[in-house]
């Protein structure tokens, strides 16, 4: 199996957590949580989840080492990492599952030379699964067939920026001169990568703070949908940062 189409062992793997994590989706923002050390939420979901998709990462590929969120918060991320490894996020968007809004995922994705080469991304509340393949991003609707999904040229006057819910006007303002985008759409997680990979929206600047969990199997669909990721002027995203506690600086996701 190429590392490509491990893919498709982990679009299983996700949709089976997100069965799993669906129950405690909260459509009235009651889903009870704590706190972690950096004051960011941790549900019962994320905890359950992330315990599934470590037993099934084992089964299916007991040689390959992961760095999951929640154990991460937990016990501290490792020292050093391998050249090959998973990083996985039970619930990328947790703040967005608290409160009832659909736009969260289930993210698992594969390292190899510091890139991300396969990953799986469920969208549990839409029933939506984005995923890498040797042949390119596929996508599912639950109980529907594999689509191949790719990104679309840049649209001119009708570029489309996805944002996050609390974005202040000044920092949009700037973004848009920046960037030359004409609307934008406000949503969480993981799924906004693949949103662009998708061809639904163009262009994601994320000019703050993330885990490498939070973004490496989106950034693995959306290049294999013909996307990018980069960094402060065009650097190569690179991942395996154990020295920096597998922390991002700021990037740009795109699509054509």
């Amino acid at each position: 199996m190429s590392d490509a189409d491990i893919g498709l062992v982990l679009a299983d793997i996700v949709e089976e957590a997100g069965r799993l994590i669906l129950p405690w989706w909260s459509h009235g923002g009651t889903v009870a949580h704590v706190a972690k050390a950096d004051l960011s939420p941790v549900t019962e979901a994320d905890q359950i989840g992330e315990k599934l998709i470590l037993e099934r990462l084992k089964q299916h590929f007991p040689d390959i080492p992961v760095v999951a969120e929640e154990q991460a918060a937990e016990f501290g991320t490792p020292d050093a990492i391998g050249d090959r490894f998973f990083l996985v996020d039970p619930v990328d968007g947790t703040k967005a599952f608290m409160r009832g809004d659909p736009s969260f995922t289930v993210n698992i994705g594969l390292v190899a030379g510091r890139r991300p080469v396969a990953g799986a991304v469920c969208a549990p509340a839409t029933g939506e699964t984005w995923f890498t393949t040797a042949m390119g991003a596929m996508k599912r609707a639950e109980g529907g067939p594999a689509r191949h999904v790719q990104v679309r040229p840049w649209p001119e006057g009708e570029a489309v920026a996805l944002i996050s819910h609390t974005m202040k006007d000044e920092t949009l303002a700037k973004l848009t001169v920046e960037y030359g985008f004409h609307r934008t759409l406000a949503m969480d997680s993981s799924v906004k990568l693949c949103r662009i990979a998708e061809g639904a929206a163009d262009i994601y600047p994320r000019h703050g703070p993330t885990s490498e969990w939070d973004i490496c199997a989106a950034q693995a669909v959306l290049e294999a949908a013909g996307g990018s990721v980069t960094g402060y002027q065009g650097a190569d995203f690179l991942y395996g940062k154990a020295d920096k506690r597998f922390l991002n600086e700021w990037f740009v996701a795109r699509g054509g």
